[in-house]
């Protein structure tokens, strides 16, 4: 279990560039997930006992870089990365701290590879999609299989089957809930609307809602209109520093009250690759970085349909596009099935990528009201064989995550 303060980050047989590289890591312990924090204990501990030659061809070429007496220990700042950059030897560098890190991070993954337990991704995508299951899913037709399903007539029994198991919700049971006694931060619910949320209001877990944002977001594009057109701001550096300031209100998120959960929000929102401006795009961007920061056992993420997109330049994607334009405002559901084919791999890939997720998580793509669902998970996930006919409900489909999730 994370500790509440820091491990030791300076190192005396450990270069400079490397053991400030962690400090500053380090200085930012109040903002990190447990899962973050775990992680630089580990990496921490490692360091502590490396043996001092491990390190040689880094000190070497630290030597050549002449860091000695213009880098302080312990700092890792906006001028050091600058020196770096600058400096002739920087690829050289470069290819050594990855390899420090080929060696290192195996050893550390080792550990949580032994201690891994079942976790669950449900990818669910909206009704209005202009295609039919054959053109659902194709980047990962390579991975998993498909599931033909029995879908309700009843579209709006499709999700509360998918979820709780019950086309009435509060008969069911909500999936996350089989995944109970878990860690802080373990259970995340991201979508463009309201409605996974709604049926699944599990106790403990993080909701993370586009829709439910639009306060805070209206705040920030306004802010950042002002901040852009003030003339006292320089450069990248002081924009950077300024928007750190625009915290999340209490009135505009119930998430508020925790800071870690704020500053995630408004880091997601901030990224400035169209998260403000797109729902999709902010529900995939803060789907990876949940998966790559706080690692959660159970991620059920809702996808929407998108509006066109309206002419704007580069500073007006922090722009609220119905204030910049009087063009109206339309749906697109073709870019949107577009989006989504790209979306879907690149959550997949983010946790694949983690020694977490490999070979205990199930992963389940949806889209409501289609007779299909794509799968990919272990062998000894209950439906990961093909069943000798016939179609999987809904609420058996639910029933195999919960005892999936349960153990």
């Amino acid at each position: 279990m994370s500790q509440s303060t820091p491990p030791r980050a300076d190192f005396g047989h450990v270069p400079v560039t490397f053991s400030s590289y962690l400090a500053e890591q380090l200085r930012a312990w109040d903002t990190l997930f447990p899962a973050e924090r775990a992680y630089l204990e580990r990496l921490s501990a490692y360091l502590e006992k490396a043996p001092a030659a491990m390190f040689d061809p880094l000190q070497e070429i630290e030597r050549k870089m002449g860091v000695a007496g213009k880098w302080p220990r312990g700092r890792f700042t906006l001028e050091q990365v600058d020196f770096l950059n600058r400096n002739p030897h920087y690829p050289e560098w470069r290819a050594e701290i990855a390899r420090l890190f080929s060696r290192i991070d195996p050893v550390l993954d080792a550990d949580l590879a032994a201690k891994g337990r079942p976790r669950l991704v449900v990818i669910i995508s909206p009704a209005e999609l202009p295609v039919g299951p054959d053109r659902m899913w194709t980047r990962l037709a390579k991975q998993g299989r498909r599931v033909a399903l029995n879908a309700p007539d009843n579209l709006d029994h499709y999700l509360p089957l998918l979820l709780t198991g019950n086309a009435d919700p509060a008969k069911g049971r909500c999936l996350p809930s089989f995944a109970a006694n878990r860690p802080s931060y373990a259970t995340w619910v991201i979508e463009t609307g309201e409605l996974i949320g709604a049926l699944c209001p599990t106790p403990g877990a993080v909701r993370l809602s586009y829709e439910l944002l639009r306060g805070f977001r209206q705040r920030l594009m306004q802010e950042v209109q002002r901040i852009t057109e003030d003339k006292t701001i320089k450069g990248p550096r002081q924009l950077s520093e300024r928007l750190k300031t625009l915290k999340l209100h209490p009135s505009e998120a119930g998430l508020a009250g925790d800071a870690l959960l704020g500053e995630f929000v408004r880091a997601t929102l901030l990224a400035g690759n169209g998260t403000l401006l797109i729902n999709n795009t902010f529900v995939e961007w803060a789907s990876v970085q949940a998966l790559r920061r706080a690692r959660p056992d159970v991620l059920i993420v809702g996808f929407g349909i998108r509006n066109k997109m309206k002419p704007f330049s580069s500073m007006l994607i922090f722009h609220d596009q119905d204030r910049a334009t009087a063009i109206p405002t339309q749906a697109d559901m073709l870019g949107s099935y577009v989006d989504l084919e790209v979306l879907y791999q690149y959550i997949w890939q983010e946790a694949a990528r983690r020694v977490e997720y490999r070979n205990n998580t199930a992963y389940l793509f949806t889209a409501i009201g289609m007779d299909e669902m794509h799968l990919i998970a272990p062998p000894d996930f209950p439906l990961a064989q093909p069943a000798s006919g016939g179609r999987s409900s809904l609420a058996a489909v639910h029933e195999a995550a919960g005892k999936w999730l349960a153990g």
